[in-house]
């Protein structure tokens, strides 16, 4: 994986052999990076239905590459080396439009969909087998030297284009859909969509299934019925006027009728 990184990072300023013995320095600092390398290809299998073999995100896909990329200059940004991991990081955004901050902290199990576009901020945090795709901005919005990047914990997916701004946290298992733009953070198991961010479903971790699937409109209607009907029984109304509503308005007097049985007027104000 090294060698095969580093023959596409390298370029005249800096070449793969010097790179190659920088990722070796990084592997020694950091074992765990093997490990995690060997889970993101079992991801990507695992979640990506194009991916047909275990070798292919090492060869083809980028999105798997930048994130093996970014462990090495995470771990050399641990040793110091800070220029080095600033190199790795500008090197990666041009080749493959995803700029990951060398001091972000990404888990294990990572798999990134067509990587393309992606920004991943400096505090940013990305716990286990986390789903990302295309387009994806895990971005700040404070210049402040402290925690200003979100934090996506075990299995969350965010679709593409999804903007998460802020130091806010998206809970264990939540989706995040695509295009959304979410500035406040997420429950376990939620699912969010639209701009700003909202919640429409929460997932039952246990079988994957919906537990509730909030109908904001539904409520509100639901809600006015429930109003209505109270006022209703205060004014002293039918329960259900439209059923009991005479037609045309005419009905036949019950009390004090000629024999003939003569329509009268209703008084139209006992039904509004």
């Amino acid at each position: 994986m090294a060698h095969r990184l580093a023959q596409r990072l390298g370029n005249a300023d800096i070449g793969a052999d010097l790179i190659l013995h920088a990722f070796r320095d990084a592997i020694g600092s950091e074992p765990g990076i093997g490990d995690a390398a060997r889970a993101d290809i079992v991801a990507t299998f695992d979640r990506d239905p194009a991916c047909d073999r275990y070798i292919d995100p090492l060869l083809y896909f980028k999105g798997y590459q930048a994130i093996q990329t970014h462990r090495m200059a995470h771990a050399l940004w641990g040793l110091g080396r800070n220029d080095f991991a600033y190199y790795l990081q500008s090197r990666l955004s041009v080749l493959t439009s995803i700029d990951i901050h060398p001091a972000a902290r990404i888990g294990k199990g990572i798999m990134v969909d067509h990587g393309h576009d992606i920004v991943i901020g400096e505090t940013c945090v990305i716990e286990d087998n986390v789903s990302i795709m295309q387009g994806v901005t895990l971005g700040g919005t404070s210049t402040r030297r402290e925690k200003r990047h979100p934090t996506l914990e075990d299995e969350v997916t965010v679709g593409a284009g999804a903007q998460i701004i802020g130091a806010v946290t998206i809970g264990t298992g939540a989706k995040i859909g695509a295009g959304s733009v979410v500035v406040s953070s997420v429950p376990p198991g939620a699912t969010v969509v639209g701009v700003p961010g909202h919640i429409v479903a929460f997932t039952n971790a246990t079988n994957d299934t919906v537990e509730r699937l909030p109908d904001p409109e539904w409520d509100r209607l639901q809600d006015l019925e429930r109003r209505i009907a109270d006022l209703e029984r205060q004014a002293g109304l039918p329960s259900d006027p439209l059923d009991q509503r005479p037609r045309g308005g005419l009905d036949l007097c019950p009390d004090g009728a000629d024999a003939a049985g003569e329509l009268c007027e209703v008084d139209q104000h006992e039904w509004l």
